[in-house]
């Protein structure tokens, strides 16, 4: 009997006025109302920018019980943002212009010293998936062998389509301004743990990063956890996208796992490939073509996406996923990305005030 792996999920969350829709620095009312309304431990913490917050789920098998967590604590933001004055929106980035304030702490000052405007502008969402693995080798080989998928997955969420207040052209314009960081992307195959080991220490070494919680690729190993952490995805407008999203990485790394011991060796693709790949992705969406993993050319985003679909397929039927995942899909590629949605909603009603209004009413579910 197969033993299903543990998912957790990571949501960061812009907070916002409820009527203006301009974002607010109130992170530290709010974590400080989130944890009196806990009467203890909360899952949530501070961000990087005072304008943000992000929760985190436990790990979970049950993709339902997990999507329910992700909606309780979009609720529990929501009610203490609310007691702050503010509301909560699962965007990536900011619709309205903002001026990003940096968080207190010594950590954030380093950050703003040492990047200047790279850190400044880093008022952006993502959502991390996590997915247990038995060990450093097995994580290894997962990362080696998810490379390709990467991009199909930013695609799937992009949620990024203005900045400062205009029409950037993508789909997934964080994933742009999260690229500026150093040590972010995608990353060359490893090969064993002991590589990737020494790949990161060879990035600490050079000086330029502060620690490893600044090793930002696409996947990585968790510093904190026993986990492969995926984090190229945007915040998913959607709290069904953000379980499909954690569907989709848990049929990855068990996909992975299985071809690492069935002795099947990874892709080579070139990490520049991957760079014009994850473009592609936040630049399209869903609207276009997407690159083909297995082939690396440009073919319609819903095939790329079916093939996706079809790659996890044994062990997504193995873990009992199946039939969600292809709900799930099937419903994204029929109603379109956040990016979508927002573009949709700023058609409609000609303000971008009130698509960040809508945009929060469906967060808060």
């Amino acid at each position: 009997m197969r033993i299903v792996r543990t998912v957790g999920v990571e949501e960061e969350l812009l907070l916002v006025d409820e009527e203006s829709g301009e974002p607010q620095a109130l992170s530290t009312a709010v974590l400080a109302l989130a944890e009196r309304r806990a009467e203890g431990d909360s899952a949530f913490e501070a961000e990087l920018h005072r304008q943000q917050l992000e929760f985190a789920t436990e790990p979970r098998s049950s993709m339902s019980e997990l999507r329910a967590e992700i909606l309780r604590w979009r609720a529990e933001a929501a009610a203490s943002a609310a007691e702050a004055g503010a509301t909560v929106v699962a965007l990536a980035t900011s619709p309205l212009p903002v001026s990003p304030t940096i968080g207190t702490g010594e950590r954030y000052r380093w950050l703003a010293d040492r990047f200047g405007l790279t850190t400044q502008e880093q008022l952006t969402c993502g959502c991390h998936v996590h997915v247990s693995v038995e060990s450093d080798e097995e994580g290894v080989a997962v990362l080696d062998r998810i490379r390709p998928w990467l991009s199909v997955l930013l695609a799937l969420s992009a949620n990024s389509p203005y900045w400062q207040g205009q029409d950037t052209c993508y789909g997934s314009y964080r994933s742009r301004v999260w690229g500026r960081w150093p040590s972010s992307g995608p990353v060359e195959l490893f090969g064993s743990a002991q590589g990737y080991h020494d790949h990161v220490q060879a990035l600490l070494d050079t000086e330029v990063l502060r620690d490893a919680g600044m090793i930002y690729f696409d996947a990585r190993l968790s510093d904190r956890y026993p986990t492969v952490e995926v984090r190229v995805a945007d915040v998913c407008l959607e709290a069904a996208d953000t379980a499909l999203m954690a569907t989709l990485v848990r049929g990855l790394v068990e996909t992975a796992a299985r071809a690492w011991r069935a002795g099947e060796a990874p892709d080579p693709v070139a990490v520049s490939t991957l760079r014009m790949a994850a473009w592609q992705a936040g630049r399209s969406g869903l609207e276009e073509s997407l690159l083909h993993p297995p082939t690396m050319r440009p073919r319609p985003a819903a095939e790329v996406v079916q093939a996706l679909l079809a790659h996890v397929r044994d062990a997504l039927e193995d873990s009992g996923d199946l039939a969600a995942a292809e709900e799930g899909v099937k419903a994204l590629l029929s109603r379109g990305t956040g990016a979508h949605a927002q573009r949709e909603l700023l058609d409609r009603t000609g303000s971008l005030r009130k698509v960040v209004a809508e945009c929060a009413a469906r967060t808060r579910g």
